[in-house]
């Protein structure tokens, strides 16, 4: 029993340390992100930190971000995209969607939409909740950074912390990598 219980305590610290960690990586544009209180990075179960570069224009990346019932097209970590409150596909300042992703079902509900710069939404269940937010950030000579970080919270994220600790944060690279290549088509 005290194995297990050692097991238990070495996993749970080595999930704090990896957040931090995270967060460290992150910065500084984590501290970019209008994080809810609720989200703070360093208050979380689980964080990830994502960015890339890519040759075009923050309003073509906008444009790709926005149209979340496209996403499945091209994004294998989203399914069953819907927009719930609007006949529009594409996102808009006040839109809640739902969708699949990691195998979960969520509702998620737009947070922050200040195009073409920021954008942001919580996804709440009874046993994960978290903050997902994109940063565009126009650079020299047309390049623009694209950031998301995604902060985490509840039982289901600490086990991903533990168990799935690259999962979210590898999709995360192939959501940007996609987004990459279609701006800059």
């Amino acid at each position: 029993m005290k194995s297990v219980l050692a097991a238990i305590a070495l996993f749970t610290l080595s999930a704090c340390a990896s957040v931090s960690e995270r967060i460290a990586d992150a910065q500084p544009y984590s501290d970019m992100i209008n994080w809810p209180d609720e989200y703070l990075p360093e208050d979380a179960d689980f964080y990830v930190h994502n960015k890339i570069e890519i040759d075009a224009e923050p309003e073509v990346i906008w444009q790709i971000l926005i149209n979340a019932e496209n996403w499945p097209d091209w994004y294998r970590g989203a399914f069953d995209v819907a927009i719930t409150n609007s006949p529009s596909p594409v996102l808009l300042s006040d839109s809640v969607f739902t969708w699949n992703t990691m195998g979960l079902d969520f509702t998620s509900v737009i947070t922050e939409f200040d195009a073409p710069y920021r954008l942001s939404w919580v996804s709440e269940r009874s046993f994960i909740k978290g903050y997902h937010a994109w940063l565009i950030i126009p650079g020299e000579n047309g390049a623009t950074l694209l950031v998301t970080d995604e902060s985490q919270t509840g039982f289901f994220a600490h086990l991903q912390s533990i168990f799935q600790k690259d999962k979210l944060r590898d999709l995360h690279d192939e959501w940007l990598l996609q987004i990459k290549r279609k701006a800059e088509a």
